[in-house]
Formats: C-alpha cells, sequence, structure tokens
C-alpha cells in the first residue's frame, strides 16, 4: 500500500473511531481528539471546533512532528503538542486517543487513579491508569508531564481534564480508552456495593507477570 492509499484509510479509520466515541457519550460537543501515525514524520490528526461524532475525513489534517500543516482543511485540535510528543518519544506508539468518557473523567476530576487490580482482562490488557497532575490543556508542560508515564502504562487520568491513551494503532488505542471507562464504572459501582475486592495474591501476581512478558516483547 503506499502512503496516499495508506493516508486515505487512516483518515476512514479515525472518522470511525471518532462516531464511536461520540456514540458512546465519550465526548460532548466539539471534545476530544484523535491522531494516528502515518509514517516516522507524519501524523493524521482530528481538527479543532469539530464534533467526533460529525468529521468527515478531509476534515482531517497530516502533520509532520513539529505540528506544521502539511494537508488538509481547518485547524488541527489544539491538543496536538500532546499528540507529536508521545510519538516523537516512542517510535512503536502508532495511535493516540484522547477523551472525556464520564466516569473515568469523574476519577480524574476527584483525583483518584484507577489502580485498584479487579478484573483479569483489565490487569493484563490495561493494567494500572495513574493520575497525572493537572496542566492546562494544549499546553507544553502537560505534554512533557506524560512522557514519565508512558514506558510503564498504556493510558493516563489527566487531572480535571479526561482519559489519554495510546497503542500500536488508533484501534488499540480507541480499545484502551473503552477499557478504561468500564474499569472506572466497575470500580464505582463496586465501591457504592460495599468495596471493591480487588483479585487474589498469587493470580494477581501471574497475571501481572503476563503483562510485563507482554510489554517487553512490544519493545
Amino acid at each position: 500500500m503506499d502512503t496516499e492509499e495508506r493516508e486515505k484509510e487512516l483518515r476512514e479509520e479515525i472518522v470511525e473511531i471518532g462516531r464511536r466515541v461520540w456514540q458512546r457519550g465519550m465526548s460532548s460537543a466539539n471534545s476530544g481528539n484523535i491522531s494516528a501515525r502515518l509514517d516516522g514524520e507524519t501524523v493524521v490528526i482530528t481538527p479543532t471546533l469539530v464534533s467526533k461524532g460529525f468529521m468527515r475525513p478531509a476534515q482531517l489534517l497530516a502533520v509532520n512532528l513539529e505540528g506544521e500543516v502539511l494537508r488538509g482543511e481547518g485547524y488541527p485540535t489544539t491538543e496536538t503538542p500532546m499528540h507529536l510528543r508521545l510519538y516523537r518519544e516512542r517510535a512503536d506508539i502508532g495511535g493516540v486517543v484522547h477523551a472525556h468518557p464520564p466516569m473515568a473523567t469523574s476519577f480524574a476530576v476527584a483525583g483518584k487513579p484507577l489502580d485498584l487490580h479487579l478484573i483479569p482482562e483489565a490487569v493484563v490488557f490495561l493494567g494500572e491508569v495513574p493520575l497525572v497532575p493537572f496542566h492546562p490543556p494544549g499546553s507544553p508542560e502537560l505534554a512533557e508531564a506524560i512522557v514519565p508515564y508512558l514506558d510503564d502504562y498504556d493510558a493516563v487520568l489527566l487531572e480535571n481534564h479526561g482519559v489519554l491513551c495510546w497503542g500500536s494503532d488508533v484501534e488499540q488505542a480507541y480499545h484502551r480508552l473503552e477499557t478504561v471507562e468500564f474499569c472506572a464504572q466497575v470500580t464505582f459501582t463496586a465501591q457504592q456495593l460495599g468495596g471493591a475486592r480487588e483479585l487474589p495474591a498469587e493470580p494477581l501476581q501471574n497475571l501481572l507477570s503476563v503483562r510485563r512478558a507482554m510489554k517487553q516483547h512490544r519493545q
């Protein structure tokens, strides 16, 4: 597949994921942003001031890793520096999704990480979701604050802001967003029922070993 065909495919994929994010109520109005790596120097990213549920492929922007617009209509999201910082830091990141799913964002507003080990699949495929201290959205400080979490985690809560997920491609990043919101919902509901009980120690250590092995293999 040549670069032009690949870019067309990525634009359509990002539009579809934006529709899923909007349909699931994980972004309101024009909030949230999505990007995917086209090649070593180019990223396709969502525009600013456009609902994620009603984007057109032509509205997406192709930008280089310095943020210069190469192709597309309008202006890239104001969160572009955050996305590009992740791509510059790790060449294996192929997709980034930022949204505001209500339950997970409530944990971010409350200043509470998702650090309980409650569900085997979530332990293996997501792990803990730490809390990144608040910095203004779109700021270089926010982009830099995320970097220390990239090696050990696959998603973070942004304090008083929302959720940021990354992956080998944009589909994986989106799946991690779904999992973060699912874990937040289960954690909150279990606590309301009297307590969120973590997995037993020995099975948990086995699951954590599987997760570490998977991350080492990806690296």
